[in-house]
């Protein structure tokens, strides 16, 4: 699937300061990446902060987004969870007409055992009405989806497509890319690795710190892609101080407060997660004035 090779970002929701959706900050979002060379937006994945919205608000941020992308950016739907019946309910009660593809993450909490993670997936596999991503996130779900359990899910189902890698780790990503059919994407979702995946072999990043700079990390990608190594490398050096700035204390804290250094939106969160501290915003602030 062509449309998702490169850099997709997974899209923050900005709230006001009551701590409701902020629609225009939202739209501002979705443009700032749509005009600076985002391949594809993810909608509703962690960093929407998905988790603290109940299902108006998340239908108001499906709405908001389809309507400012207006077609012009594929999307992808995250659609996830530790219960197997509710996210195949789901993905088939929501309207997906405007999604290119389903994001959806191995069970949190649960921490199933490799079949079980490969008998969660082929059940949604058989009911899903799009093309499936995984997405594997061992720091957030507490369990490690195997390089092996992907491949024997992407041989036994066609309509799962890519995986989403975010272990961290550039030897078990290599693995997954040696493992896998070809044409299966190899995605990063680890924005400190995601040029040595993509030089690899990978199919590019669903990237957090993207969204904030899009022109120059979706640039860094598509010559990683290109296989222009010391371009792309003299990119990614000028951008690891802010990966690291924006993690420090929590995601998506630290992704918004650069869209407020910015001017695009508040950087309000929803407990449990809390601003990032005035020394790491000042941090973030000065990167920026030196860009």
């Amino acid at each position: 699937m062509k449309e998702l090779i490169g850099t997709g970002v997974a899209l923050i929701t900005p709230f006001k300061n009551d701590f409701s959706v902020d629609v225009d900050g939202l739209k501002k979002v979705v443009q700032h990446n749509i005009d600076n060379g985002t391949d594809y937006l993810v909608v509703l994945g962690t960093t929407a902060e998905s988790a603290t919205l109940d299902e108006d608000e998340k239908q108001l941020v499906i709405d908001t987004i389809v309507q400012t992308n207006d077609g012009q950016l594929p999307l992808v739907l995250g659609i996830g969870g530790n219960n197997t019946a509710a996210v195949v309910k789901e993905m088939n009660t929501r309207d997906l007409a405007a999604f290119t593809a389903i994001l959806s993450v191995s069970p949190a909490y649960n921490k199933p055992t490799q079949d079980g993670i490969y008998r969660h997936f082929s059940a949604i596999a058989k009911e899903a009405p799009l093309p499936i991503v995984l997405y594997n996130v061992p720091g957030r779900t507490a369990s490690n989806m195997l390089p092996e359990t992907v491949a024997r899910l992407a041989k036994d189902h066609e309509n799962i497509i890519g995986i989403k890698e975010a272990a961290g780790d550039l030897v078990q990503a290599m693995n997954l890319i040696a493992k896998t059919p070809d044409g299966f994407l190899v995605i990063s979702g680890d924005d400190m690795i995601a040029l040595p995946m993509t030089l690899a072999g990978g199919a590019g990043v669903i990237s957090v710190i993207g969204e904030g700079f899009p022109k120059e990390f979706s640039t860094m990608i598509r010559l990683g892609l290109d296989k222009k190594v010391d371009e792309a490398f003299k990119l990614h050096y000028k951008m690891a101080p802010a990966i690291d700035y924006i993690f420090a204390e929590g995601n998506p804290a630290g992704i918004k407060a650069v869209f407020k250094k910015l001017g695009i939106c508040s950087d309000t969160v929803r407990l449990p997660l809390v601003k990032a501290s005035g020394t790491l915003q000042q941090k973030i602030a000065s990167f920026i004035e030196e860009m």
